[in-house]
């Protein structure tokens, strides 16, 4: 009898803590307010703080406050078995995020691909995520240029966390800002930022702190990189050439001439000559 009630305490344990890790038995998606989506193997209750874990290893995980989530609901069967067998192209993404990066050719290649300026592209990069590989948002954003996962999933991005898949579709996503808004660059870093229904909401940037600040800091980064570079591009300046005096030829005497005074007549008919007048 003893032994069936300490079996039945120790089950009210394990019972509570499932109830606190929330482990999911198949991958599931967090609804957020906001209509952005996450997809998750399992998430674990920290406080007001729900983490999804967002791959098998528990090496990725998103904070996601509570508050923010409306709903959780079963993410499709496909999605599932894209992640039990992983595909051949996700696997070198995945093999490419573990390999040494040359930030410089990766940006310089998604710039040429969409005929963007690449310094652009960089000072997006460092307001995003200040060039870190593996930076996820409180919102959910993943990886250099922090895309939402809807977003990197409309983009063709399968792992955010890929420098080189991460970028390219970043770099593609504000090239279809920039046409949208005529290449209005102001309302398409806004909209990177806020999303384009919030900027059409307000004919402009919104009235956010964090997003003008946003576009203030890419224009000021952006200009700052101009100006060094055509800094840099100009010749230095040189200084005048002084010629020596010792091969200057010898000066030529020039006698003094008496300046010829013109005659009383000339310089009457010269002062009395009417200044002509000016067409109204």
């Amino acid at each position: 009898m003893k032994k069936s009630i300490q079996i039945g305490r120790w089950a009210a344990v394990i019972t509570l803590l499932a109830a606190t890790a929330l482990p999911c038995p198949a991958a599931d998606t967090a609804v957020l307010r906001n209509g952005f989506s996450i997809r998750h193997e399992r998430r674990q209750v920290i406080g007001a703080i729900t983490r999804l874990y967002v791959d098998g290893d528990d090496s990725s995980f998103v904070d996601v406050p509570t508050s923010e989530i409306d709903h959780f609901e079963a993410a499709p069967a496909e999605q599932v078995q894209t992640n039990l067998a992983p595909q051949p192209n996700l696997q070198a993404s995945e093999e490419r995020a573990q390999q040494p990066l040359d930030l410089n050719e990766v940006v310089n290649a998604a710039s040429g691909t969409y005929r963007l300026d690449p310094d652009l592209v960089s000072s997006v990069i460092r307001a995003e995520s200040g060039f870190n590989v593996r930076a996820v948002s409180p919102k959910g954003a993943q990886g250099l240029m922090q895309l939402m996962p809807q977003t990197a999933s409309q983009l063709g991005v399968q792992n955010p966390f890929d420098p080189q898949a991460n970028v390219e579709g970043g770099t593609r996503y504000l090239r279809e800002l920039l046409e949208r808004y005529d290449f209005d660059l102001v309302k398409a870093l806004a909209a990177y930022n806020a999303g384009p229904q919030r900027v059409e909401q307000y004919g402009g940037v919104p009235p956010y702190y964090e997003t003008k600040a946003y576009v203030a800091r890419i224009v000021r980064d952006f200009n700052r990189k101009k100006l060094a570079a055509k800094a840099a591009a100009q010749p230095p300046a040189q200084p005048p050439v002084q010629k020596s005096s010792a091969n200057k030829p010898a000066a030529t005497h020039v006698p003094a001439t008496t300046p010829h005074k013109p005659s009383p007549q000339t310089q009457a008919k010269a002062n009395s000559t009417p200044v002509p007048q000016t067409a109204q």
